[in-house]
């Protein structure tokens, strides 16, 4: 199963966070399953790291690396599609890792609710 995780589940597991879902826990940890990275999420970590509102000691790219996630580079298609989603969710980080699971044919590793509403295939949505 190719599978993207959000920002918030690719911190909580470079951090081991017990906050992440169990089942978070298992799909991402088993090696059959390709476990991608945006690069949408690297930029909203750097953004928010800079600014102070979260703890992201290493580099990014090398926590991609030494957790042996695979990079997904943000096209202009998966720009459009993000642009034309309805408005369900505001955050434009979450929109577009919403645009590239739909396009990509990926499930999305969240517990953010908010996406819910746009149907993708969802691991982890509402478990605690």
């Amino acid at each position: 199963m190719r599978i993207l995780l959000d920002t918030h589940v690719f911190i909580w597991w470079d951090d081991e966070n017990p906050a992440l879902a169990g089942e978070l826990r298992e799909t991402i940890s088993d090696p059959v399953n390709e476990i991608y990275v945006s690069a949408a999420s690297v930029w909203e970590i750097a953004i928010k790291r800079r600014r102070g509102k979260i703890a992201f000691a290493r580099g990014i790219k090398e926590a991609i690396a030494t957790n042996r996630f695979l990079a997904l580079p943000v096209t202009p298609d998966h720009a459009e599609h993000a642009g034309g989603l309805p408005p369900h969710h505001r955050d434009p980080f979450d929109r577009m890792l919403i645009a590239q699971a739909t396009l990509e044919n990926m499930a999305l590793a969240t517990q953010d609710a908010m996406a819910g509403p746009y149907g993708i295939p969802t691991i982890g949505l509402g478990r605690r």
